[in-house]
């Protein structure tokens, strides 16, 4: 069965590939979006966007997703960068400690730009 609050648009971007998803990232959908990034990695892109900016919930099932897709892409060509802003999908990135290995951004257009961060707010 799948949700029918989610669903994932690719984009090219010059040598970058940006997909963007939106909806709900559960132990449902996250597959689905596994394999949306399996695709996209198989072109091996020299920049990977995970837009997240337009989900409304990510589980620890979509967060499972991230840490896989950043143990594929860490010895590849191909930069992994998120685009999360807001409680839904940066706050729990940063909980868990996601930050600390993945390029996290507020913006699709900062992480095609690979733009450096601010400080980060407490």
């Amino acid at each position: 069965m799948v949700s029918e609050e989610f669903w994932v648009t690719r984009r090219d971007a010059g040598d970058a590939v940006v997909l963007q998803v939106s909806g709900v990232v559960d132990i449902i959908t996250a597959p689905s979006l596994a394999t949306h990034i399996d695709v996209a990695l198989a072109g091996t892109p020299a920049v990977l966007v995970i837009d997240l900016t337009e989900v409304d919930f990510l589980s620890s099932a979509g967060i499972t997703v991230l840490v896989e897709v950043h143990r594929l892409t860490e010895n590849s060509p191909t930069s992994l960068r998120v685009a999360a802003d807001g409680s839904a999908t940066s706050r729990p990135l940063r909980i868990v400690g996601l930050d600390e290995f993945i390029d996290l951004y507020p913006t699709v257009d900062e992480a095609l730009a690979g733009a450096p961060r601010g400080p980060e707010l407490t």
